[in-house]
């Protein structure tokens, strides 16, 4: 098994294509074009009002980057159908390299210190490519993904991949595009198609938060690093349906 070249695979991702394996245990990988792409619209997330209370609550302790390769360990443990994960070592290891590059990210849900739920993604130019979520609590997903949405939009990002649509993440706002509309979506988001001079930065909304008055924060103190405040997101969500 020959490990999986980090910056093939930013070329992939380029050119809007990813890896998969066909188990945990697979020697190799596979590249994957699909006919018609699952892409969550930004302005688009479906926010519940049963959602938003999840969230307002700080039912989870939400962080960012806090525990990347337990993220990623976590969702390739996690079964998709009779075949298992599509995560095998080869993947594994090549994320947590663009991590220590600061190509991939995470956002973890905490109680009482116990990770319960978390999604991970790559990150090129103004493109957020989301690979794979974990959830041991009800609704850990859902507020990861939240999360997540409002750090692309505070971050100026412009797409958000979802690779393929699921039942789960149509009723979060997910749609499907053609093939072609996706490659045009996605060259928009790289800017100048190699990936940089976007503007788009993952860390912006742990300054927009530390700067949001305490009145919006409930009082809460908290370090540029800390968690989120539910309140702010739900703030940057919008309105709720």
């Amino acid at each position: 098994m020959h490990p999986l070249d980090t910056n093939l695979l930013l070329r992939a991702y380029a050119a809007g294509i990813f890896p998969m394996a066909d188990s945990r245990r697979a020697r190799d990988v596979y590249w994957v074009e699909p006919a018609m792409r699952g892409i969550l619209p930004l302005d688009g997330f479906h926010l519940s009002r049963s959602l938003a209370k999840v969230i307002r609550s700080d039912r989870f302790t939400v962080t960012a980057d806090r525990a990347f390769a337990r993220v990623i360990a976590a969702c390739a443990e996690t079964r998709i159908g009779a075949q298992g994960t599509w995560i095998n070592p080869q993947i594994e290891q090549a994320c947590n390299e663009l991590f220590s590059r600061g190509h991939a990210h995470s956002v973890e849900c905490w109680q009482d210190d116990r990770l319960v739920g978390g999604l991970y993604g790559v990150s090129l130019g103004g493109a957020f490519f989301g690979e794979s979520m974990f959830s041991r609590a009800r609704d850990a997903s859902k507020v990861a993904l939240a999360h997540l949405v409002a750090r692309l939009r505070v971050g100026r990002y412009r797409l958000l991949d979802c690779q393929f649509l699921t039942d789960h993440l149509a009723s979060l706002g997910a749609i499907e595009v053609p093939r072609d509309t996706y490659v045009g979506l996605l060259g928009e988001a790289l800017g100048d198609g190699a990936g940089v001079g976007t503007g788009a930065e993952f860390g912006a909304l742990d300054r927009f938060a530390a700067a949001v008055p305490d009145d919006i924060e409930a009082e809460e103190t908290r370090t540029v690093s800390g968690p989120i405040s539910g309140r702010v997101i739900v703030q940057l969500l919008g309105q709720t349906s």
